[in-house]
């Protein structure tokens, strides 16, 4: 399967709708790749606005 970013809250996905926002703005066009497992003490995570863990996209076109 394909993995899609969502557009929205930019979380990495294989599905048509995005698991944690319920969008269906995927986008296989993107670059960069976070993984977050501790977003209340990661600074990135908190730059991104990412508040549970996952594996995030860091540009989504």
């Amino acid at each position: 399967m394909t993995e899609k970013a969502c557009g929205e809250c930019h979380l990495i996905s294989t599905g048509t709708v995005c698991p944690r926002c319920k969008t269906a703005t995927l986008s296989d066009d993107f670059s960069g790749l976070v993984i977050v497992i501790d977003p209340k003490g990661s600074e990135i995570a908190k730059t991104m606005g990412i508040k549970e863990k996952g594996r995030y996209a860091l540009r989504v076109r």
